[in-house]
């Protein structure tokens, strides 16, 4: 079974950035959108970003000209480039593939000074 795993976590300063993967262990093909999604302690899971089988992207407002979302299907992975991080973004972020009912373990990004 295809298995989703979220890497580049970490603890950054405000004003930093970050780069998470979201690597496939096997093939999901092109055809499905993929998701970022993320959670903070106490809070409901928020919806970050989506990018299409088409490349076509969207994110949150929260995040809209900040974070940035792409993909590597010959590498069968995502990213998500994240800029002038807050300390409200401090979350455990999750990769997922909805329509497949994939979804990875998360990893934790934490910002603070």
């Amino acid at each position: 079974q295809v298995q989703l795993v979220e890497s580049g976590g970490g603890l950054v300063q405000p004003g930093g950035s970050l780069r998470l993967s979201c690597a496939a262990s096997g093939s999901i093909g092109s055809a499905y959108a993929m998701y970022w999604y993320r959670q903070a302690p106490g809070k409901q899971r928020e919806w970050v970003a989506t990018i299409t089988s088409s490349g076509s992207t969207s994110a949150a407002d929260s995040v809209k000209g900040r974070f940035s979302i792409s993909r590597d299907n010959a590498k069968r992975t995502m990213y998500l480039q994240m800029n002038s991080l807050k300390p409200e973004d401090t979350a455990v972020y999750h990769c997922g593939v909805p329509a497949l009912g994939l979804w990875g373990q998360g990893t934790q990004v934490t910002v603070s000074s």
